[in-house]
Formats: structure tokens, C-alpha cells, sequence
């Protein structure tokens, strides 16, 4: 159903989250479910199921990277739910790899899944928004690897620094009908977050606010952007990393009793 610009932020409202199988899309994809909306999660492979889950989002296979299979994806959803009203651009990631010795193609591989594939699920996903009563809204996960570029994940960064970008320029395109905007995820706390940080105490002291995120928080705030609440605000980039991080020098000014000369 589209909804009522005038409605709840989510409930009757359709829900795309890519990558929503597993770790963060999850969370969000839940949270919008919680909220009373109808939420389609898609990846290449089906989400692992517990025993007695059974409310839970509907499920289409779909290669974000292939945009016949986009097409398809947002086909389906339109005929079984009747439009798309929300879209959360959450697939992507990437695996270390040092730049002097990465090869062409897995530089291409990233930026393709990282870039590229949010363009194509929010092109099509557009065209449905903009001819539906209430229009639509994008979000697009990015990373706060595209200002503070961590070693090892080149393509990653630029390829969510070109996400943020990408973003802004949508929202001037397709504005009045649909809103696009992006949320730079911090550290966040999910079930891989150990093997990939090492020890997230250590790492926790480096955030002003102490902690990792948990995906919640991520979550509300993709709920927060979707809402009418939010209903002038597009175009916009809303760090979501627990303020930053805190420079290296200040530990040891700190070591050093507050020295600064």
C-alpha cells in the first residue's frame, strides 16, 4: 500500500532493505516490521532462520549488482504489495586489501557493490515512487570509512565517499516527489564486529560516547528519515558514529598530564 504523507512513520507502508538477511539490514528491516510495515528483505542467498521465527520479512532473492535482477525485484514487490515507499540501500562491504597489490577487478567488485548497485535499486525504485501518490523515500547506508579511510580498504572508502555524493545529487533530481538520504555508520556491534575491530573495549575508548553502536541505533535513525517527521530533510548525510573518533594525541596528552607545548 502507498501510504499517507499524513500517516505513521512506517505502519501500511512497503519496505525495501537490501542486505537485510543478516547483521545490520536485519535489525533494520525488523524494526521497520515491528512499526506495522510491510518489509521486503533481498540477497543472493536466504536468511538462516531460528527455530520459531516466523514473523519475519518477506524474503526475494536478488543480486543487487545485476540490474535485470533489480528490475525484477521492485516488479515483484509492486504486484504483490502494490507499490514501494521506502527503500534502505543497506548492502555492501568489502574485505581487506592492501592497494598496491589489489587487483583491478576485486577494486571493481567493491565499488560496484558499494556504488553501483545502490544506483540501480534506487533508479528503478524511483520510477515506481514517482508516480504514486505520497512519492517515497531512499535511504542510503554509508560509512564513516569515507572521511576517515581506514588501511587496506581503498576501494571501500571511495566507494562510500561516492555513495554520499551520489546521494546529494538525487535528492536535487528527484525532489519534490522522493527524498534521499544517507546515514554514516560508525563502529558498529554486530556479530562480526570482534573478528573485525579485535577487542571492542580497546576500541570503544577511542569514541566519545563510549560504545560501539548497537544496530538499533542505526535503525531508529533510518525510521527517523522515512517518517513525515522528516519530511523536509533530504539531501543530508547524518553521522551516526557515537561522535567521531577522538584524536590519537589526546591519549597522550593525557599520558602526559595535559601537556600541549
Amino acid at each position: 500500500m502507498t501510504p499517507d504523507p499524513k500517516g505513521g512513520a512506517s505502519r501500511n507502508r512497503v519496505v525495501l532493505v537490501t542486505g537485510g538477511t543478516r547483521g545490520l539490514g536485519a535489525t533494520i528491516a525488523r524494526t521497520f516490521l515491528a512499526l506495522g510495515a510491510d518489509v521486503v528483505v533481498c540477497g543472493r542467498k536466504p536468511p538462516h532462520l531460528a527455530a520459531g521465527e516466523e514473523d519475519l520479512p518477506t524474503f526475494l532473492p536478488c543480486d543487487v549488482r545485476d540490474p535485470e535482477q533489480v528490475d525484477a525485484l521492485v516488479g515483484n514487490i509492486v504486484e504483490r504489495f502494490g507499490g514501494l515507499d521506502i527503500v534502505v540501500n543497506n548492502a555492501g562491504g568489502s574485505s581487506y586489501a592492501e592497494a598496491a597489490t589489489m587487483s583491478p577487478r576485486s577494486f571493481a567488485k567493491v565499488v560496484e557493490l558499494n556504488l553501483v548497485a545502490p544506483f540501480y535499486v534506487a533508479q528503478r525504485a524511483n520510477q515506481v515512487m514517482q508516480a504514486q501518490a505520497g512519492g517515497g523515500v531512499i535511504v542510503n547506508i554509508g560509512s564513516v570509512a569515507s572521511l576517515r579511510p581506514p588501511p587496506g580498504m581503498a576501494a571501500y572508502s571511495a566507494s562510500k565517499a561516492g555513495l554520499a555524493s551520489l546521494t546529494r545529487t538525487l535528492a536535487i533530481e528527484w525532489a519534490p516527489a522522493v527524498r534521499v538520504n544517507c546515514i554514516t555508520v560508525g563502529l558498529v556491534r554486530t556479530e562480526d564486529a570482534v573478528e573485525r575491530y579485535g577487542s571492542v573495549e580497546a576500541v570503544s575508548q577511542t569514541i566519545p560516547l563510549g560504545r560501539f553502536a548497537e544496530p538499533a541505533d542505526v535503525a531508529n535513525v533510518c525510521v527517523m528519515l522515512a517518517s513525515p517527521e522528516a519530511s523536509y530533510v533530504t539531501g543530508a548525510d547524518v553521522a551516526v558514529d557515537g561522535g567521531g573518533e577522538v584524536p590519537t594525541f589526546f591519549f597522550d596528552m593525557q599520558r602526559r598530564g595535559g601537556e600541549t607545548g
